[in-house]
């Protein structure tokens, strides 16, 4: 059979439709109840009739990215966990108001169409969707020849979710008295990876395949560990007890994402002794001479996310939180003050 014009050029729609295929089990398993319809439609359907239940259902949506991680999944060769960085991104944004994620969509934009890698990115963001409660609604795959590299890709997406408007959770619940508790990260989650691969692969020049002891892994395989997806366990913690604001921590750090969930009139007062960071934090202060300030405005520092919420709720969040896998600890306390976040004290160890 000869090739068509569309395929002599670069882009290859029989390619697009065996990835179709081959990701079409691992995005269903994905659906909730009420997705109407399958893969392969113009739109995405989603059953609304579901929200009768709210007294004043409020829809949240968030969008990101992976950013330059997925340079290391390309390099690595290696394409089922990319997912999870997107789909962490997305509703980890979304739940700190108290948003049931409800749906996600997705962008796959790639230099060659390769159905394998293709259905292996997918599966990821499936199978993170199912673990945050969220359906993989739609998404899109293109193939970008001449402006993308054969092996090279990028993906985006969109989340939407819903929340009673009474239940909403923000800075005008936040009072002194309250405390932060801090959710164990999983490592470097999605945020820092130019100042990472600049520091560790350009300048110290470390290789992937590099086994480091402080690691206990290679590098390959510390960079690429996946974002925590926190999702249906800080939901599960807000649907029993009192939650007062919620910080998603990725790009600016601990300090100045969770100053974005405070009111005006507190400060927060975080413990740095509370914690140990995990060796990668201090692989990359070392070898690229950063500063304190300048690694806690980027990294997250090990504490992936921070619940503000009354002393009075703290047993009962870290119960459930231990139940779910989430290590915790309380790292702060909320004063009265500016709004600012004041970090003190050394780390742990």
């Amino acid at each position: 059979m000869s090739q068509s014009a569309y395929a002599k050029a670069g882009v290859d729609i029989e390619a697009g439709d065996r990835a179709v295929k081959l990701m079409s089990a691992a995005v269903k398993a994905s659906h909730r109840p009420e997705v109407i319809g399958g893969i392969g439609g113009f739109a995405g359907l989603f059953d609304a009739s579901a929200f009768r239940s709210y007294r004043r259902p409020v829809l949240a949506t968030s969008t990101d990215g992976v950013g330059p991680k997925v340079a290391i999944a390309q390099a690595r060769d290696k394409h089922d966990t990319i997912g999870w960085d997107l789909v962490g991104m997305l509703v980890d944004d979304l739940v700190v108001v108290g948003a049931e994620p409800l749906f996600v969509t997705d962008y796959i934009a790639c230099g060659t169409l390769v159905p394998e890698r293709i259905a292996a990115i997918v599966s990821g963001i499936a199978a993170a969707c199912s673990a945050a409660g969220a359906a993989l609604l739609g998404g899109e795959t293109a193939e970008h020849p001449g402006l993308l590299a054969a092996d090279e890709y990028d993906l985006a997406g969109a989340t939407t979710g819903v929340v009673e408007a009474d239940e909403m959770l923000g800075p005008d619940r936040v009072v002194p008295g309250d405390v932060v508790l801090a959710l164990a990260s999983s490592g470097l989650h999605s945020n820092g990876y130019s100042l990472v691969r600049n520091v560790l692969l350009a300048r110290a020049g470390l290789q992937l395949d590099e086994y480091l002891p402080e690691l206990g892994r290679t590098l390959g395989e510390e960079l690429l560990e996946p974002t925590r997806v926190y999702a249906s366990d800080v939901l599960a913690v807000v649907r029993t007890t009192e939650v007062h604001s919620m910080s998603h921590i990725t790009g600016g750090g601990l300090a100045n994402n969770l100053a974005r969930v405070l009111p005006a009139t507190v400060t927060a007062r975080l413990d740095r002794a509370t914690w140990s960071p995990a060796p990668i934090f201090g692989l990359v202060q070392r070898h690229g001479e950063v500063s304190q300030p300048d690694l806690e405005a980027t990294l997250n520092m090990g504490v992936g996310m921070a619940l503000v919420l009354p002393e009075t709720s703290v047993d009962e969040a870290q119960r459930i939180l231990t139940e779910r896998g989430v290590g915790s600890w309380v790292c702060g306390e909320i004063h009265h003050g500016d709004g600012s976040v004041r970090l003190d004290g050394v780390h742990a160890g």
